[in-house]
């Protein structure tokens, strides 16, 4: 027995010795790490360091990566330009080590250092450590605990919380990130981060040397060209400028939630610059990385795309302008749109005689401000002063929005304005020094002004009178005219109609061309029979040809339409000021009378359900033409949500909506339900549930609340139809689930995801690119609206390299609500043969269009 006991506890000081050895997170002198085994982070065990090669690379190196997720993803190597010749696997022997005086090194199996670091100078001998901490930072460290080195201070391609970018003048420290040459080479390759302390202090990227983007200065809340940093949650930022250290980092405050900031020297999947959050899924580690925010984004992003006093809007046509009071300085290359010369002054200032003013520029990202120079102390009107009595000084700004008013100091420019852009709701006021004949408010007297004003208004006033009269005049000679004789064409099909001339005035802030109904009816030959294209709850749709040539869609909204005024103004207004190549272009309207009319660009092949859901046209709907409406769908949906002048949720977003050119380009129309939100609000609630069941979010269908999201989850809906050939709609006699949401994620969770590919296709696709898609179409389906992505997310998705980067999804909305959708089907709502939706908390019936 006794020999027994003693077995048993020496077994169990075994397993507690083997345990201690698996926890390891130290080296010390003459206990190296060695090539098979590894190092993990003490507490909550998040980062492993070790050794590891590359996919497709036959070198070894010493790297940090994260212990609790199921890709390994590395984020920092100690000799990324030093490797250990072959694989992993045979280099048992590699050791990385410690010595009594502080040097690290890895060696190979035949201890030939091919990478060291030594301590800072000044530390003196000691009892040295390196240990990796829960941050992933490596750290050695002499007995008294003191940091002789640290891999935070020498960051590779990823920027971790805690990890800074930017420049420790007392260590002498410069931290920047660069990317590594490929994916199976972590060399430093030619794309760096870094932070240029000059003037206001910017984060640039450089490739091979050559700007390619610029964060902005922080303006004491965010980095000016990276806006929403503000909307992030679960975040916090932190920006140090001081004589000691001027740097950037962030935190995040719950350990569970992975966030990296990593540099890449391809833009793979997105820019050069990427934020990633892991997405868990179940347990034990699953899920996948999920791109949060990239930089370069746009054309504007770009260093300087617009020249020197230029101004880059993504809402703007074209994107750049010359600032006000200046003109461009090659009008031809402007013409042609090479901007590369910038904008010169209309009119030179004048600083002798004070009477130079400023005009604002408001959503600025502010320009270059490595020769800026900040007074941190000065209120803005001093900065005002202050530049109007300095001859070079052409602009100022905020330097520290969160500071109290009156205490934010200010940025000021002198020379040319490089590389500044506006946004639609965030950035900051940027004051331009313009000379007076430039402003608004010219040195003229204000009594001379209203002299001008007052003859200008009554002049004005004297031809609006005379114009109405005149037309007036002309109606009536017109309608007599015809009433005793001598008709138009159309003249019969107009009375039919009911006009009322009154009712031409409703145009009258539309922004865009009014037609007459007499010219509508030319084109349409009377409205006939042969030309009507279809017809919704809006009103029928007919083909017509203007006087030009020009073939249109003439969509009339039907006298029994629920769809009113209201509806049609929305429509009118929204289209009218939307410019996207996925966008239905509107030409003109007309209203007259109870009439209201929209014109739109004639789409050769009609819409998309048209070909979808008919088994002999959809064989003309081959996987690359599918590919590309998907993408079309997308990008004209971003536009909307993100890159518009206004943020647009479409509301009805369905197959029948998505109109198709004569090359099969996607167009995205019927914007009578659409909402603009405004920059404060993320979700909007309604009592009048409006939209296309099949295609609805749950939340917007039981609850009447609406978001971006909402338009996410119907374009998850298409993107399955077009997969599949199938409406989302309907018990299917191969399956037992309700829609068909739930059978792709049935089938996908079974391993037999091509099973859904429309049989028409014929097996002609590519089976990985379907896979992306339908996990793309799965993602944006999900129950809950915050696990769904924004659109910007939905498109780097689609341009992954493969499925399996792409996060599990999690069960669709209505799956898991079977009993319940089926009963609000039949208690609360009824359900069309042409996929409308009745909602019983309004009376108003909305018809499926």
């Amino acid at each position: 027995m006794a020999s027994q006991g003693l077995c048993l506890l020496q077994l169990l000081l075994l397993l507690m010795l083997s345990s201690a050895s698996h926890a390891r997170d130290i080296i010390s002198p003459g206990k190296p790490l060695r090539g098979n085994d590894t190092l993990v982070s003490a507490g909550s065990g998040s980062y492993v360091l070790g050794f590891f090669t590359p996919p497709g690379s036959n070198n070894t190196y010493v790297g940090v990566w994260y212990a609790r997720v199921s890709v390994r993803t590395v984020v920092w190597v100690a000799n990324r330009a030093d490797p250990v010749p072959g694989a992993v696997e045979d280099n048992a022997g590699a050791t990385l080590s410690v010595s009594a005086d502080g040097t690290l090194a890895v060696a190979d199996a035949n201890s030939t250092v091919v990478w060291s670091v030594s301590p800072a100078p000044g530390m003196g001998a000691g009892q040295y450590t390196a240990r990796i901490r829960d941050d992933g930072n490596l750290v050695v460290s002499d007995a008294g605990g003191r940091v002789a080195w640290q891999g935070f201070d020498h960051p590779t391609d990823t920027l971790l919380p805690g990890m800074r970018v930017g420049m420790d003048f007392v260590t002498g420290a410069n931290m920047t990130l660069t990317a590594w040459t490929s994916p199976s080479d972590p060399s430093p390759g030619p794309v760096v981060a870094a932070m240029d302390t000059s003037g206001d202090p910017e984060v640039f990227i450089w490739n091979d040397g050559e700007k390619v983007w610029r964060s902005g200065p922080w303006d004491g809340l965010q980095f000016t060209g990276v806006p929403d940093t503000v909307t992030y949650t679960g975040f916090s930022f932190r920006f140090v400028n001081t004589p000691r250290e001027v740097s950037y980092s962030f935190q995040v405050p719950n350990s569970s939630f992975l966030s990296r900031l990593a540099l890449n020297s391809t833009g793979a999947a997105g820019g050069l610059l990427q934020r990633w959050t892991w997405v868990w899924a179940g347990g034990g580690g699953g899920g996948a990385w999920n791109m949060y925010w990239y930089a370069p984004k746009d054309q504007c992003d770009a260093v300087n795309p617009c020249g020197a006093n230029g101004v880059c809007d993504t809402n703007g046509f074209p994107v750049c302008s010359c600032l006000r009071g200046f003109a461009p300085r090659s009008p031809e290359a402007w013409v042609l749109r090479d901007n590369r010369a910038g904008c010169a002054r209309a009119t030179p200032l004048d600083c002798g005689n004070g009477t130079d003013g400023f005009a604002v520029v408001a959503h600025a990202k502010v320009p270059d401000t490595t020769a800026a120079v900040v007074d941190s102390t000065a209120s803005l009107a001093d900065c005002r002063e202050r530049c109007l009595g300095n001859c070079s000084c052409t602009a100022y700004a905020s330097a520290n929005l969160s500071a109290a008013f009156g205490r934010r100091g200010c940025v000021m420019w002198s020379g040319a304005l490089a590389d500044l852009r506006v946004y639609p709701s965030f950035g900051q006021d940027l004051y331009v020094r313009l000379a007076a004949a430039d402003l608004d408010s010219v040195s003229k007297s204000k009594k001379k002004v209203q002299v001008i004003i007052a003859v200008a208004v009554s002049i004005c006033a004297l031809a609006v009178i005379l114009a109405i009269a005149g037309f007036i005049f002309w109606r009536r000679k017109r309608t007599k005219s015809r009433l005793s004789g001598t008709p138009s064409k159309w003249s019969g099909v107009l009375h039919s109609r009911a006009l009322l001339s009154e009712g031409t005035s409703h145009g009258a802030d539309l922004d865009l061309p009014i037609y007459d109904l007499e010219t509508i009816a030319e084109a349409t030959e009377g409205f006939s029979a042969d030309n009507k294209l279809g017809e919704g709850g809006y009103g029928p749709v007919y083909k017509g040809k203007l006087e030009d040539g020009q073939e249109i869609a003439v969509k009339t909204l039907s006298k029994a339409s629920t769809q009113g005024p209201d509806e049609f103004k929305n429509e009118v207004m929204l289209i009218a000021k939307l410019q996207h190549r996925n966008l239905v272009r509107l030409i003109g309207c007309c209203i007259c009378g109870q009439e209201k009319i929209l014109i739109y660009e004639y789409m050769a092949n009609k819409s998309l359900d048209f070909f979808l859901f008919d088994k002999s046209r959809s064989m003309l709907l081959d996987w690359r033409t599918r590919y590309r409406i998907i993408e079309g769908i997308a990008r004209g949906l971003l536009y909307l949500h993100q890159d518009s002048r206004y943020r647009i949720v479409h509301r009805d977003l369905k197959t029948g909506n998505i109109l198709l050119d004569k090359d099969m380009t996607p167009k995205i129309s019927d914007f009578g339900m659409a909402r603009i939100f405004g920059g404060d609000d993320s979700e909007i609630n309604t009592l009048r549930v409006v939209g296309t069941y099949g295609y609805m979010a749950p939340e917007y269908a039981m609850d009447g609340v609406f978001s971006v999201k909402s338009d996410v989850f119907s374009f998850g809906v298409i993107v399955l139809e077009i997969i599949t050939g199938i409406r989302n709609r309907g018990v299917y006699s191969y399956s037992n689930h309700l829609n068909l949401l739930a059978h792709a994620w049935s089938l996908l969770s079974e391993g037999k995801s091509l099973d859904l590919v429309d049989e028409t296709l014929q097996g002609t696709f590519d089976p990985e690119e379907v896979l992306k898609c339908l996990k793309v179409g799965l993602l944006c389906v999900q129950e809950n609206p915050e696990d769904r992505p924004l659109m910007s997310q939905a498109l780097t998705m689609l341009a992954a390299a493969d499925a399996t980067s792409l996060p599990a999804p999690k069960q669709p909305g209505f799956a898991a609500r079977r009993a319940a959708a089926a009963a609000t089907t039949e208690d609360t709502s009824s359900s069309r043969a042409d996929g409308s939706f009745v909602d019983s908390m309004t009376i108003t019936i909305i018809e499926g269009r």
